[in-house]
């Protein structure tokens, strides 16, 4: 009976058990359907705002500024030759790389001996032509006195003729008297054939001879140019580069021995495409002479110098595009003739321009503005000109309102944003309340700061501000507040 009465009792257990497994199991699955049957909960959703940079198109005249580079050249240079050949027997002291040397000084001096003695033997067939002119002058002057000699013995030998004549008409004269003057008279035209002949022969000998004496001249001049050309000078002052003679070499005819270059007067050539070529002429066509600055950066120091465009070059260039344009520099101290430095080329003003950040415009020359309710809407612009960071543009519709200077893939048409205008921001940021601590008073909070929890930097940060003359009202509030908790 025993037995009987515990097995009922465990089997009413374990059927209670089993009821409340499953009245628990329904329970469960009666809050899963009524979950899962419920209408979900809607909370208010706000429209999300993003802070943007905005920045003022405020249209103005604009200088627009090319900038380039470009390699510094002499404005005037010159080839120093030896026009003779010879051994270099004098150098001057100044001959060497780099060397400053003045107009007209001596250089170089070659062997002048072999040009010395052609220079004495040509004047000798100078003294020598000048005697034969002389002798030849002589000559002539006594041919023409014989002449004259001639011609008046001749007229006596014409008169004995007619008296002999008149005679023979007479009859008181024979005929072989008469026959004697005849023959007297041919005799004396005869002489003055003869006499005329050699003063013809005198005067050509003198043209010969003047001749010989000015073709001796021209020799002589040969002769001093050729000792002259032994000594190589400078033509203008200047810096010499290049230099390969020295004392005791031996140079040719026409070889160069160094390069004389004015390094006072410095130009610069630089190359600029043909859109920026466009820019720079005026209206007849014509390249206009715009002021420029040069710069060079050397170990942290800039080194400047200003000049204007004076010419350009008359060709493209085989494999080259643009155009090649050379400006005069005014003033080139420091700079060197190979350096490469940097140009600022100032173009004509532009009127009504608005200069921006670049990152404000968009590729498809579109600016993103501000509505009335601080919306985002999209501007067609004209981009006139790229100045590094920032670009020139036109856009008449836009003066005076503000554009987002740095778009991105964020921002779009229709887009509720906040603007933040640097410029306001910093120009309107309030200026801290500055306290000053009694020393009590300064002791107490500095003795809670270095007591707290707080980071050792934020410590030590807290009790460098605490040491000064005036603190922050808002450090000593939020200490003092942190203390009476």
């Amino acid at each position: 009976m025993r037995f009987l009465a515990r097995s009922f009792i465990g089997i009413f257990l374990l059927a209670v058990t089993l009821a409340l497994f499953a009245w628990a199991g329904n329970t469960v699955r009666l809050a899963v359907e009524e979950r899962m049957n419920a209408e979900p909960r809607s909370f208010p959703r706000r429209e999300q705002v993003l802070s943007v940079n905005v920045v003022k198109v405020d249209p103005q005249n604009v200088t627009p500024v090319l900038e380039t580079f470009g390699q510094l050249q002499s404005a005037r240079s010159l080839a120093l030759r030896a026009r003779v050949g010879g051994t270099v027997v004098e150098v001057a002291d100044a001959f060497v790389e780099g060397g400053h040397v003045a107009a007209g000084q001596v250089l170089l001096r070659i062997d002048p001996t072999d040009a010395q003695g052609a220079l004495d033997r040509t004047r000798t067939d100078l003294a020598d032509a000048e005697a034969e002119v002389r002798e030849a002058e002589r000559a002539l002057a006594l041919d023409r006195d014989e002449l004259a000699a001639a011609e008046a013995q001749k007229a006596l030998r014409d008169q004995a003729l007619a008296r002999q004549q008149d005679l023979r008409s007479r009859g008181v004269s024979t005929a072989a008297d008469l026959e004697a003057a005849e023959l007297a008279a041919s005799a004396a035209a005869q002489s003055i054939l003869s006499a005329r002949q050699a003063v013809d022969n005198s005067a050509a000998r003198v043209d010969q001879s003047a001749t010989a004496l000015a073709r001796t001249r021209i020799s002589l001049a040969e002769a001093e140019r050729m000792l002259a050309d032994t000594r190589i000078t400078a033509g203008f002052s200047g810096t010499l580069t290049a230099v390969t003679a020295a004392e005791g070499s031996l140079v040719s005819a026409n070889e160069q021995v160094a390069t004389l270059l004015e390094a006072d007067r410095l130009e610069v050539a630089f190359r600029v495409s043909a859109a920026q070529y466009a820019r720079l002429l005026d209206d007849t066509g014509r390249l206009i002479d715009a002021p420029l600055t040069a710069s060079l950066a050397v170990q942290g120091i800039e080194i400047t110098a200003t000049g204007r465009i004076t010419r350009e070059g008359a060709e493209v260039g085989e494999g080259l595009t643009g155009r090649l344009l050379f400006a005069t520099l005014d003033s080139a101290v420091g700079f060197r003739p190979g350096d490469f430095v940097t140009l600022r080329v100032q173009e004509p003003a532009v009127d009504g321009v608005a200069r921006v950040p670049a990152t404000a415009l968009g590729s498809d020359m579109t600016v993103l503005g501000l509505d009335g309710e601080n919306r985002l809407v999209s501007h067609d612009v004209t981009l006139v000109r790229r100045q590094g960071d920032d670009v020139l543009i036109r856009a008449p519709a836009l003066t005076g309102a503000f554009i987002v200077a740095e778009r991105s893939p964020l921002l779009g048409e229709g887009l509720l944003v906040a603007p933040i205008d640097p410029d306001a921001a910093q120009s309107s940021a309030p200026v801290p309340e500055m306290v000053a601590l009694d020393p009590e008073r300064r002791a107490r909070l500095l003795a809670f700061v270095e007591g707290s929890q707080m980071p050792d930097a934020v410590k030590a940060n807290l009790a460098d501000q605490l040491q000064q003359d005036e603190v922050p009202a808002d450090t000593i509030s939020r200490i003092e507040a942190r203390m009476g908790s």
